[in-house]
């Protein structure tokens, strides 16, 4: 396979009202969460954004937060962490987001660790 899909995760980014109306919680709860880390995102493309496959069933994937965490005590910013998130890693076989997804938090982790 050699289309981008292959590399990065392709997924839709939501803006701050999309997040509002995703996630039924109002503004300031939006911004809490971003604050504290249970959603990264990015002005890439003007907007901040943040990516949709960092949500499921309508809420932040649980094991986010955590992995968000560990990323920037290895020193990268939110637009790399969010990079990495949704890049290929060959040492898990999948784009970190996918394993997280999947349940593999601790591999995550220990790869994400293994960065600083």
């Amino acid at each position: 396979m050699t289309d981008e899909s292959a590399t990065t995760v392709s997924t839709e980014w939501l803006t701050m009202p999309e997040l509002v109306e995703v996630l039924g919680e109002p503004l300031g709860r939006v911004r809490r969460l971003l604050d504290d880390r249970h959603l990264v995102g990015s002005k890439r493309a003007g907007a901040f954004a943040v990516p949709a496959v960092f949500l499921v069933d309508g809420a932040p994937l649980a094991s986010l937060r955590g992995t968000v965490i560990v990323l920037q005590d290895a020193g990268f910013t939110d637009d790399e962490l969010i990079d990495w998130l949704l890049s290929a890693e060959d040492s898990i076989g999948v784009a970190p987001i996918e394993a997280l997804r999947s349940g593999r938090k601790s591999e995550v982790r220990r790869v994400a660790q293994s960065l600083a």
